[in-house]
This record gives structure tokens, sequence and C-alpha cells, in this order.
């Protein structure tokens, strides 16, 4: 019988359901470690299940949620083939969004989008989504792998995740408590994280046309492991400043770079000025720059320039504050203060030059 007249199959357009079930099997030893108490069932099921009866320990919960993906820095990770870290860069990116507010995370869900199911890429990814989800602090409770044939090439892909917090009403964090006098806190970023990865291909990759497995001396390692790094998970840092000090708000520095993720929790009437010198931003951010000649607006704009969270917290605040990040290992500075903005028509700006 010709291929023509050979009746059509799911697997003949290029789904094939047991390579799911096997990836589906070998991440479910990623996803207990995730597991919270109040977490019922397994993976498997049509949707994941959350006790709600633990928010009884709240007055009056708020529920948080965020949803994002990692953009194109899954193109990194599919030329070198190195697919156990991209997880991590999904929770933080979600889960970071929501501490901001305050929030505990409590849960998450992803979906993994292939070309084609390889059982043990997908199950890597997992794994550094289950992984990142132990260090946010939340459960891992169910997600999606779609294969889309015909649309992916076999080995394209691409991840998104969201997730859920909580956080009680009146120690919500946000523009309305911040204060004249008030010190913003920078906490180190692990490397560029998860943004701006579109024009650090385009600079790098495509124009310069670096090797991703290249030793770059400035680096100090190859040029693929660097844009690999995976990003800072801040939430259990920023949950321990609320605990041990007073934080009026958090600003999670992603798309749009250090000044206007910042600005958007600034209120009206007060501005966020931010001294370049008081940190030396990495090595990558400089042989961005240099290498695509990009000016510096430009870059801080796109680029987080070293910065991955930053904390707004009382003047009285910083010494505890700083404290309890060190003890966290968490590398963090005072950067800048809150003011009164008078004539200025920005929420927050860097001024001076960075460091040498």
């Amino acid at each position: 019988m010709s291929a023509e007249t050979q009746g059509a199959s799911y697997a003949g357009a290029g789904v094939d359901i047991e390579a799911g079930d096997r990836a589906v099997e070998l991440m479910k030893e990623w996803v207990r470690k995730t597991r919270r108490p109040e977490v019922l069932g397994g993976i498997g099921g049509f949707a994941g299940l959350f006790d709600a009866s633990a928010l009884k320990k709240y007055e009056r919960p708020l529920l948080a949620s965020a949803t994002d993906g990692v953009g194109t820095k899954v193109d990194v990770a599919r030329r070198l083939g190195v697919y156990d870290t991209i997880g991590h860069d999904l929770v933080a990116m979600v889960m970071d969004d929501i501490v901001v507010c305050g929030a505990e995370p409590l849960f998450m869900t992803d979906y993994i989008c292939v070309g084609k199911v390889h059982p043990e890429r997908v199950a890597a990814i997992v794994k550094g989504i289950a992984e990142g989800c132990v260090l946010a602090g939340c459960a891992l409770v169910g997600g999606e792998t779609a294969e889309h044939p015909g649309l992916l090439g076999p080995d394209d892909f691409d991840v998104a995740g969201a997730g859920t917090g909580a956080v009680e009403a009146d120690r919500l964090l946000g523009p309305d408590r911040i204060r004249s006098g008030d010190a913003v806190i920078a906490m180190a970023s692990s490397g560029l994280h998860s943004n701006g990865y579109s024009l650090v291909r385009h600079v790098l990759l495509d124009r310069a046309g670096l090797a991703l497995e290249g030793e770059v001396a400035e680096l100090g390692r190859t040029l693929g492991e660097e844009l690999l790094e995976p990003t800072k998970i801040y939430s259990l840092d920023c949950l321990a400043l609320t605990r041990t000090t007073e934080v009026h708000a958090f600003s999670h520095i992603t798309g749009g770079g250090l000044a206007a993720n910042l600005a958007r929790v600034i209120p009206d009437g007060l501005h966020a000025e931010i001294d370049r010198a008081t940190w030396t931003p990495g090595a990558i951010f400089d042989l961005v720059g240099r290498t695509g000649r990009v000016e510096r607006l430009e870059l801080e704009k796109t680029l987080n320039m070293g910065v991955g969270m930053m904390a707004i917290v009382p003047a009285g605040s910083v010494d505890v504050a700083l404290a309890t990040l060190a003890d966290r290992g968490v590398d963090a500075w005072v950067a800048g203060e809150i003011a009164e903005r008078g004539a200025r028509t920005t929420g927050a700006e860097l001024v001076g030059d960075y460091a040498a």
C-alpha cells in the first residue's frame, strides 16, 4: 500500500504520544521534589490540586498571580544542547514577580512546547523547573507538554509558566508604603538573567560571529556558559527581609532595565535616584556594549546591568536588611534613595558613572 493510500495517523502527522508518555515518567521524580504539604495528588491528572485551607492562617489573604517565559534565551540552550538550566530562569521570571508584592510563592504550572518530543530533553527542562521551584519555596503542581510538528523544528522548543502566591492584605507591599528618605538596596544579578537576549544574540553571535563554545578571556569561561548562567531566584531572600525588618517595596529588574522597572513601584510625587558609582556591572555587559557599540542608555533600558532585584526600605532598616542579605549569601548594597520629585518627570533615573 502506498503512502498516499494508507490511513492517516497522529504519529504520521509528527506527534509521538508514546514519547510524551515517556517524558512524563521521567519528569515525575523531579516534580516530587517540589512537593509541599498542601499539594494533593501527583502529576498526570487534568489539574493540579492545592489545599486552599492553608490560607486559613491569613486574616485576609490576597492571591497574587503571574505568568512569563524566558524569551530567546531558549535559543542559546537549544544551540548548546543544554536543557537543565532554562527552568531556573522560568521560575525566577514568574515567582520573583510574585514576591515583589510581599507574597509567598505557593505553586506553579509550566507549559513546554516542542517541535518533537525527546523525552530526556523534556525531563531535563522539567528538572530545572523543579530545582527552581525548590529555590523559590513553591510546588510544581502540573504542566503541559505540547508537540507542534510543522510549526517548530525537531529541536525547537519554548517554555512558559504561571504561578500563584499569597500575602496578608495588611502586609501588601508597593507604592503606597514608599516615603521620601527611603533607601534603595540593590541585589546583584547572576548575569544577564533572562532579558535582552535578542540584542545580545544579535551583537555577539550574528554580528561579531563569536562561538558559544569559545573561551572569552574577560568572562573567564565560554560565551555559552556565561549566556546560560541561570537567573538568580530571590523569592526566599525577599521574604526573609520582610520577616527581619521593615520593607516598603521590591522591584524585579527584568525587561526594560533598572530605571523603568523601579519606576513601576514609585508613587506620584516621589523620585528614585540611583547612583551608578555604587557598583561595577559584570564583564558581560561591557562585552555587549563594546562589541556592538551599544550606547549606555540603550544597554540600560535593555539589560539589568548587574542588578536583579531592588528593595526599598526605611533608612533605619538598611543595616538589618544588608546583614540579612549577607547572611543569605546575597551581594547587596545601597544604590540610591527616594526623594520628593519636584519638577522631575520620571519615577526613577540613574546618575553618575559606573565604578571602574
